[in-house]
């Protein structure tokens, strides 16, 4: 499964879970209406759910884990520093040629 639609799938999990608390269902009762096996899925769910929440409250964005992807598109930010740095270099190469009297 593509991770697109698994983020899309623990969204939609996490929001439900969130729905049947608030209604006042227990983790094990959540836990049989999704067929999950064990109330202690819920209760990891909903631990790392209220840790990401805590890590927001207190201004640090969560990493992503794992590798990188290979077709990682760069930001605005990243192009405008890449832009900078090309120009900076060429600055460089142009002066270099002048010292040296090729050009």
């Amino acid at each position: 499964m593509k991770t697109k639609g698994r983020k899309q799938f623990g969204e939609f999990i996490i929001n439900n879970v969130l729905t049947l608390i608030e209604e006042g269902k227990s983790y094990r009762e959540i836990s049989e209406i999704y067929q999950l096996g064990d109330k202690r899925v819920v209760e990891q769910l909903m631990n790392r759910y209220r840790r990401k929440q805590r890590l927001l409250e207190i201004g640090i964005t969560p990493c992503q884990k794992g590798r990188p992807r290979k077709n990682h598109l760069p930001t605005e930010q990243d192009r405008d520093m890449e832009i900078k740095r090309l120009k900076m270099e060429n600055e460089l190469l142009r002066s270099f040629l002048q010292s040296t009297g090729r050009r």
